[in-house]
């Protein structure tokens, strides 16, 4: 019996629009392959140029309308005369925060064939996956702005860490360990960060008496940071806090291909509410429009919808085809040597998706 699944699609802004029409090609030809479901797409046209003409970034009801969806595609969000925080926290967080996408799986992996600016690096050294709190943290919004204009102003930034928050993410991580037969990692900064991190950490060594079975490591953010440079092997599954997970996961993509095989998943694992998948690339504002951006995160990310679905054989088809891609210097857009466009590198991917299923 064919599935038919509800994907809202939201191109957003910058390349957005340009990588999200090759992940959704690439949806297509899966469907069309396989036989057993079939995608309806409903695109919504919010971002910085629906802020500049309404005042908003997403409707007030946006969330109702996104909320009959199976699963989120999201382009990038950002665009020159939008401040970021307007940007981020009217769309982006707002969807993260309303449908509790509280775990943001990041893959930080080096296929074959990408480029790696470690010497003597091999692609079985990066072989890791960032599980990131996604829902609070440093990243909740909360604060004061005292005495603005006067010389005593005063900013107050905090940091929400809850014990519901911090213990879901953390046995996400554990389970996720165990279930694939890895090690985890903790990473935090308690020896500065006096309440937050240090509770934190009590919650990592609290869940961990349930899982024995599971080798764990806790690290100071600095050392990590120091360590996925010159030990990135060390590292299997991760689980870390909003601000910190966002950081080193940009350096991660740094040292696994570039920002243009970036790819995430912001999860609600009890699938209350649609998940939401995105290239965390940004939206790259310089190179809008002129075909220039590399679809591959935009593709993986599809990969991972995929998964999340129901089908982790689509995953792992889809993440060996741009290794292929890679390896065979491919159809690449200039990011990564090549000189093809946007559309023809997408164009190439579905077609060697498709010679991999004769």
């Amino acid at each position: 019996m064919l599935k038919t699944y509800r994907i809202a699609v939201i191109p957003g802004d910058g390349i957005g629009p340009e990588v999200t029409r090759e992940a959704v090609r690439v949806l297509e030809t899966a469907a069309e392959l396989d036989g057993r479901f079939a995608f309806e797409f409903t695109e919504y046209p919010w971002g910085c140029e629906y802020y500049l003409k309404s005042g908003e970034m997403m409707p007030e009801d946006g969330l109702d309308l996104l909320s009959g969806s199976d699963a989120i595609l999201l382009g990038a969000v950002g665009y020159p005369g939008v401040p970021d925080h307007i940007s981020l926290r009217g769309l982006l967080l707002k969807i993260r925060k309303g449908f509790d996408q509280y775990v943001n799986l990041r893959p930080v992996r080096l296929l074959k064939g990408a480029p790696c600016p470690i010497k003597d690096v091999s692609p079985e050294d990066v072989d890791m996956v960032f599980v990131r709190e996604n829902s609070e943290g440093e990243y909740s919004g909360q604060g004061a702005w005292l005495y603005p204009g006067t010389p005593q102003e005063v900013v107050i930034q905090d940091g929400v860490f809850s014990r519901k928050g911090c213990e879901r993410v953390i046995r996400y991580a554990y389970e996720l360990a165990r279930r694939e037969k890895k090690t985890l990692t903790s990473i935090s900064k308690a020896n500065a960060l006096n309440y937050s991190m240090v509770f934190w950490d009590q919650i990592f060594a609290e869940v961990g008496r349930e899982y024995p079975d599971v080798e764990t490591h806790s690290l100071l953010v600095d050392a990590a940071s120091m360590f996925m440079v010159k030990d990135p092997k060390r590292f299997q599954v991760v689980v870390t806090s909003n601000l910190f997970g966002d950081i080193l996961t940009d350096l991660g993509a740094a040292i696994a291909g570039g920002m243009g095989l970036a790819a995430g998943a912001n999860l609600d694992p009890e699938r209350r509410f649609p998940s939401m998948f995105e290239p965390i690339h940004g939206s790259a504002p310089d190179i809008a429009g002129r075909g220039l951006a590399d679809p591959l995160a935009a593709i993986w990310s599809a990969g991972q919808l995929l998964d999340h679905l129901g089908y982790p054989e689509w995953y792992k088809r889809i993440v060996d085809t741009i290794e292929r891609m890679l390896s065979e210097k491919r159809s690449l857009t200039r990011d990564l040597g090549g000189t093809a466009s946007t559309e023809e590198c997408g164009s190439a991917f579905a077609e060697l998706l498709r010679a991999g299923m004769e």
